[in-house]
């Protein structure tokens, strides 16, 4: 699909969709419950509904009640514990979240287990695990565009590095407990992305399992312990937020509803990063308003929040001054390599831009004439943060491979033109 968007003043308000962090954490603990739980306020994105059809393979019951452009009602009736008689098959879409949280997970269940992947999901690393699984002798091989799982996970300590994706120490703390042995983790510094585990242990908590922090790198995980049935709202989602939150900051008064302004998403930290820019931000019960002001380059630190890479590259780039985004390295390896396709994208939008390994600079303040085609290099948020730009270039911009928005997103472009902003999708 090919998205046409014109340059434009937003202005109304947009209610944000639900967690997709969240709802993932949700969908597990509930499909995990001896029990009935009730989820309201389910995005179903892509990557939901991955996970969703991943615990129904593993013999949950969940029935998903939709409604034209509302969130959906997931009525979930639970296993307890996973098992299975026969080798199982596993479809992950592109879902990181969804693999990396699984394969502890499925590996309770005493049978051979096949991750099929979409995308380059299957070339992300899953090092971490094997190594862990080694000593256990359980095997975890890629295998034709997936991966393998043979073997079970045994209670006991577990020592992961804190520099790389939390989804690995967030999949143990959904198994971990669930065995009769008590188990610790042990997390190398730096511990980035923490706020992302203390998502993963608020969830826990909803459903009954207890985690303890021993130190502030150590986890204490009990076994023994049953996951109980909750009926809970899922929050809204900072990193769809802050796509909304740039679009206001750089052209109107943008009215932000349906988040938890006390939220521990790490994404939260928008909010922070554009009102120190320049950007007029007034809370409100349930969300935000962003409306422009004199924006200026800053340095922002991505280790907790490195899906704001993207739609921040496009502030600074609208920013006068310099700006640097660092300790960004793994945005290499998402859906994209987000370091390398978005400065592809933006220079050839016209920003002055370059980048290292691990970091990203900008020269903003320029404007721009837009007029040109761009990739979505098959990453939602690079689609997302590109028709940020375009509302504000001289022409339209148009961006190729736009459905990728559906990964995590798909009314995005509805709710863009909501607030006013001319969209034209077509077929490639």
């Amino acid at each position: 699909m090919r998205a046409t968007v014109f340059p434009g003043r937003p202005a109304g308000e947009v209610r944000v969709p639900s967690s997709k962090s969240m709802a993932h954490r949700a969908v597990i603990c509930a499909a995990l419950s001896a029990g009935r739980s009730v989820l309201t306020n389910v995005s179903l994105s892509n990557d939901i509904r991955a996970t969703v059809a991943g615990m129904q393979s593993l013999g949950a019951a969940i029935t998903v009640e939709e409604t034209v452009g509302q969130p959906a009602r997931l009525i979930v009736d639970g296993i307890g514990r996973p098992c299975a008689d026969a080798p199982l098959t596993v479809d992950c879409g592109e879902s990181g979240s969804t693999l990396r949280f699984f394969i502890p997970i499925f590996a309770l269940c005493g049978q051979p287990v096949r991750f099929e992947c979409s995308g380059r999901l299957a070339e992300r690393p899953q090092t971490v695990y094997q190594q862990l699984f080694e000593k256990t002798g359980t095997e975890l091989t890629a295998a034709d565009g997936g991966w393998q799982l043979d073997g079970g996970i045994c209670a006991g300590d577990y020592e992961l590095r804190g520099d790389i994706s939390s989804q690995f120490i967030s999949g143990l703390l959904f198994a971990l407990p669930l065995l009769a042995g008590d188990s610790c983790l042990h997390i190398l510094p730096p511990f980035e992305s923490r706020s992302y585990v203390l998502l993963t242990l608020a969830m826990l908590a909803k459903f009954g399992i207890r985690a303890e922090w021993r130190d502030e790198n150590t986890l204490f995980i009990p076994g023994g312990q049953q996951y109980r049935p909750c009926d809970l709202a899922v929050e809204g989602d900072f990193s769809q937020l802050a796509f909304f939150a740039v679009l206001g900051a750089l052209g109107g008064e943008v009215t932000l509803r349906g988040v938890d302004t006390g939220s521990l998403q790490g994404d939260s930290r928008i909010i922070d990063i554009v009102r120190a820019m320049g950007a007029e931000v007034q809370p409100l019960a349930d969300g935000y308003i962003c409306r422009p002001g004199e924006l200026c380059g800053a340095d922002i630190d991505l280790a907790d929040c490195p899906d704001l890479g993207p739609v921040l590259c496009v502030l600074a780039a609208c920013a006068a001054g310099e700006s640097s985004l660092y300790n960004a390295g793994r945005l290499r390896i998402k859906e994209s390599d987000r370091i390398a396709d978005v400065e592809e994208e933006l220079v050839r939008c016209g920003v002055r831009m370059h980048s290292t390994e691990d970091a990203m600079y900008i020269t903003g303040g320029s404007a721009y004439a837009g007029g040109v085609e761009c990739s979505g290099h098959n990453d939602h948020r690079i689609v997302m943060a590109l028709a940020v730009l375009a509302t504000v270039c001289g022409q339209p911009l148009v961006i190729r491979g736009a459905q990728a928005i559906n990964k995590s997103y798909p009314r995005f472009f509805d709710d863009l033109q909501q607030l006013g902003i001319k969209v034209v999708l077509e077929n490639d």
